[in-house]
C-alpha cells in the first residue's frame, strides 16, 4: 500500500488522520514542522504528502515550494490542508506545485476521497510518461516528438522507419513478421512489399548507427528487437 506523510503540528488533527489512514491500509509518517518535512520526505520518498498550510516556522507554503523544487521529491504528489478557505490562498497553494486542498474541518471519508483521486491521477500520468518516452539499449524514444537519440544523438528518421522502430521497441523480445510489422504502423492492406520492408530496415539500422545491431533478423520469419 502507499505510503503517506502527514506534516501537521495540531496533534489531534494529525492522530485523526492517521488514524484514517491506517485503517485504509496506508503506511503514514507523522511530522511536526516544516523543516523537520524538507529532510523526512527526502529521506522516506512517500508516494504522497499531506501539507498543513499553517505550520509554525517554515510554513506550509514554503514548504511546498521546496518539495517541488527538489529533483529527488518534486513528483511527490501534495495536498495542502488549510485552515483557511479564501480563493487566495488556495490558488496560492496550487501555484506553488499543490495537488489538491481540503479544508478544515474535513470529513476522514472525504479526504480519503481526496488521496485516492490523485493517486490514480499521479499513477496515471506516470503510465502516460512511460509510454510517451521508451529507452532501450541506448536508443531514446520522444514519441510526442517523433525524435530518436541513439547514444544522446539526434537520429533523423523518416515517418516509416520511426513507426517501426516505435513498433519494435514497444514489443521488444517478440518476433513479428514482415506482413506484421507494415500492417501494425501503416494498417491493413497497405500496398507494399516484404522487400520494401527490408530496404526501410536496412535504412533503419544504418541511421541508428552503433544502435542498429538491436534490430535482428530471425530468418525465415522477420524482425525483433532484442529485449533490454
Amino acid at each position: 500500500m502507499e505510503s503517506i506523510c502527514i506534516i501537521e503540528d495540531e496533534q489531534d488533527i494529525a492522530d485523526l488522520i492517521d488514524h484514517s489512514l491506517k485503517r485504509e491500509g496506508y503506511t503514514t509518517t507523522i511530522i511536526r514542522t516544516g523543516e523537520e518535512a524538507i529532510t523526512k520526505v527526502a529521506e522516506l520518498s512517500p508516494d504522497m504528502i499531506l501539507l498543513d498550510l499553517m505550520l509554525p516556522g517554515l510554513g506550509g507554503l514554503d514548504v511546498c515550494k521546496r518539495i517541488k523544487a527538489s529533483p529527488e521529491t518534486k513528483d511527490i504528489p501534495v495536498i495542502m490542508l488549510t485552515a483557511k478557505s479564501e480563493d487566495s490562498d488556495i490558488i496560492a497553494g496550487l501555484e506553488v506545485g499543490a495537488d489538491d486542498y481540503v479544508t478544515k474541518p474535513f470529513s476522514p471519508k472525504i479526504l480519503i476521497a481526496r488521496i485516492r483521486a490523485v493517486l490514480r491521477r499521479t499513477a496515471f500520468r506516470e503510465e502516460a510518461e512511460k509510454l510517451a518516452r521508451i529507452s532501450i539499449h541506448g536508443i531514446e524514444i520522444d514519441v510526442p516528438r517523433h525524435e530518436v537519440k541513439c547514444s544522446g544523438e539526434l537520429v533523423r528518421l523518416s515517418a516509416t522507419e520511426f513507426g517501426i522502430l516505435l513498433f519494435l521497441a514497444k514489443n521488444a523480445g517478440w518476433v513479428f513478421s514482415r506482413s506484421k510489422i507494415i500492417s501494425m504502423v501503416k494498417g491493413d492492406d497497405y500496398p507494399v512489399t516484404e522487400r520494401s520492408v527490408d530496404v526501410q530496415i536496412l535504412g533503419l539500422r544504418k541511421k541508428l548507427g552503433p544502435c542498429g545491431d538491436i534490430i535482428e533478423t530471425v530468418r525465415g520469419f522477420g524482425y525483433r528487437i532484442v529485449e533490454g
